[in-house]
């Protein structure tokens, strides 16, 4: 009975392969107000808001599910919420369309996930699962950067401002109620938070 709880214990940590959720809260309890209009406008939508940030995911999907795999291993090894890495992904790069030989953002940013250039030293292709590993290592040191700074904000709100701080720094998060301000479209981590809720109800 012991080694029986010991095991759904270890299981609940870790995430199954199937229900994977992470160690820095619940996606799903993450409140979120989706794309602004100057996001939504960009990826050619008449609409914004959380329906716009589900259909962009939505047109990432298919290419999203050829890393499916690595996500998923690489999130289990960081005990990180696959679908946040999807959405930092879909934002990020539109599931690799964007790039070109890897890389994006004018040839400053590196990969699936978008790695800075000027602040870190690649490891791995661009669609490989190192890389996948190298991004959700910088985001935990995002998640630890706003538990610090932000001690009494809950666990859905200090991932939400590590969200935004992947695109933006830490020092950017200035209060939860604008920490996207300075964000592309500022709306960084409210957008990919309403896409992450999206592949999360598709398998991520």
């Amino acid at each position: 009975m012991l080694l029986t709880l010991m095991i759904l214990g270890l299981a609940a940590l870790i995430g199954t392969s199937e229900s994977q959720t992470g160690c820095f809260g619940n996606i799903n309890n993450v409140d979120t107000t989706g794309a602004s209009c100057k996001t939504a406008r960009q990826e050619g939508l008449t609409y914004c808001g959380v329906p716009a940030s589900e259909k962009i995911a939505e047109k990432d999907l298919n290419n999203m599910d050829k890393y499916k795999t690595i996500i998923k291993s690489a999130a289990k090894k960081t005990c990180t919420d696959p679908a946040v890495i999807a959405g930092i992904i879909s934002r990020e790069s539109h599931a690799g369309t964007l790039l070109k030989g890897g890389w994006g953002d004018n040839g400053n940013a590196f990969g699936l996930m978008q790695v800075d250039k000027n602040h870190h030293h690649f490891v791995g292709q661009w669609n490989s699962e190192q890389h996948l590993l190298q991004g959700t290592d910088i985001f935990g040191g995002m998640i630890k950067g706003i538990q610090k700074k932000f001690p009494k904000w809950t666990t859905e709100q200090q991932l939400k401002g590590a969200v935004s701080a992947y695109n933006g720094g830490v020092g950017n998060v200035q209060s939860y109620e604008k920490m996207d301000i300075g964000t592309p479209g500022d709306d960084y981590a409210n957008d990919v938070i309403a896409r992450a809720k999206f592949y999360k109800r598709n398998g991520y």
